[in-house]
């Protein structure tokens, strides 16, 4: 086990995070589209309005019964995409998210600051997306030296404390004082720290995928002639993504790009629903533009969701007719070439799936991750680059980096 994990604690992670601000179940839609920008792994924690009614002060218990689940970008674009919001979006950027949101409050554990951080990873690896975690203006951040003896002293009380699944329960505060500030710790954070620590890592870190047991082939696919929507139909939880793929002689699949939460953030969502519900996979994930359309502006997209204009769908009437553009759900490249204005052309630009090769190693994985700010990477195989054979999402970077270095074979 690397010494990172023991020395660390989950609240050397909090520094400079800033205050979590409760989104409540009864906030429309428009205003997640508005929220969901600033989120991480393309999603935003939504909780139950606390009662007038409580009484004294609200404990770890209460709070973790009134986290209600995760909204994600695919869930908004699903809702949007039925043909009932298409015909009057208007109405339907004013529903409640408690509508929408599918519950789930394991999804999220309230943990103390002096939590350590191999103890919050096995939270992360059993499903937990979110850390809560208390914050007050004596805690600082830990020296390496804090967190060893702040969490010998923490160690000392585990067999006397709770424990779920095996895991030392952290619901108590490390001061009696009522904490009531919050920040919030998901799995993005984590491995973005983690890949600050890749010497202490080694050799994990620079080992195949494969040889670490990295790639999951628990995935979801959809072949690209089949209606785009039908693919949302029952949506997977991790990573929140489907596969576009067109099937090969060989009875392989290549694939041609994905259906995810992290390629529809900050995507004009009402444009996004209206191609979703009219086009076909292999149609949405390509981007069909229409060269005369105008380009989006990113910080324009709660605007364009919630303009005056209608949608013509499936014979619906509609005051001003739009037309889906790669464009407007932000699939097109910064550039788009000398003969803009001549003709019709298919462009994929940042709809083009993240993928990674079998032999890749874990660092480069995590890197691509990072900097495309995705939750997951599409594994191809090591002769072709297009034919599909996994996916590397958070939970299996976090199993690959606490594993024991044992047996790894490198590439020769």
């Amino acid at each position: 086990m690397a010494s990172v994990f023991l020395y660390h604690v989950v609240g050397d992670l909090t520094v400079a995070k800033p205050e979590l601000m409760k989104f409540v179940e009864t906030k429309t839609v428009e205003s997640t589209i508005r929220a969901i920008r600033d989120s991480t792994e393309s999603g935003i924690p939504v909780w139950r309005w606390r009662s007038i009614k409580a009484i004294g002060v609200e404990n770890a218990e209460m709070r973790q019964q009134r986290f209600l689940g995760i909204l994600n970008t695919l869930d908004i674009v699903g809702f949007l995409a039925r043909e009932s919001c298409l015909q009057d979006h208007e109405k339907a950027l004013k529903t409640p998210v408690s509508e929408i949101v599918v519950p789930n409050n394991s999804l999220l554990r309230e943990v103390d600051p002096a939590t350590r951080l191999i103890d919050a990873l096995e939270m992360m690896k059993q499903g937990v997306k979110r850390l809560l975690v208390p914050k007050s203006v004596q805690w600082k951040g830990m020296s390496k030296k804090f967190s060893i003896l702040y969490n010998g002293k923490w160690l000392k009380n585990i067999n006397a404390g709770n424990q779920v699944n095996g895991i030392p329960s952290s619901s108590q505060p490390s001061s009696s004082a009522p904490i009531r500030k919050f920040c919030c710790l998901s799995r993005e954070d984590v491995i973005r720290f983690l890949i600050g620590c890749l010497g202490a890592l080694a050799p994990i870190p620079l080992s195949p995928i494969s040889s670490l047991g990295a790639i999951n082939q628990d995935y979801s696919i959809v072949e690209a002639s089949v209606p785009a929507v039908e693919a949302i139909r029952n949506l997977p939880h991790d990573p929140s993504a489907i596969a576009v793929v067109e099937p090969t002689p060989d009875g392989e699949y290549r694939i041609i790009g994905e259906i995810s939460a992290c390629k529809l953030w900050r995507c004009d969502y009402i444009s996004a629903a209206f191609a979703l519900f009219n086009l076909s996979a292999g149609q949405f994930v390509m981007g069909v533009d229409d060269n005369a359309a105008n380009r989006s502006d990113p910080e324009d997209e709660v605007n364009s969701a919630a303009g005056n204009d209608t949608f013509a769908s499936n014979g619906v009437s509609s005051t001003k007719a739009k037309r889906f553009s790669s464009r407007s759900i932000g699939f097109m490249g910064s550039s788009l070439g000398p003969n803009r204005g001549s003709h019709r052309t298919v462009y994929r630009g940042r709809s083009a799936p993240l993928t990674c090769k079998v032999t890749s190693s874990l660092a480069a994985v995590m890197a691509q991750m990072l900097s495309h700010r995705a939750t997951h990477v599409w594994v191809t195989g090591q002769d072709d680059d297009d034919v599909l054979v996994g996916v590397v999402g958070y939970a299996d970077i976090l199993h690959a980096v606490t594993r024991q270095p044992l047996s790894i074979s490198f590439p020769t």
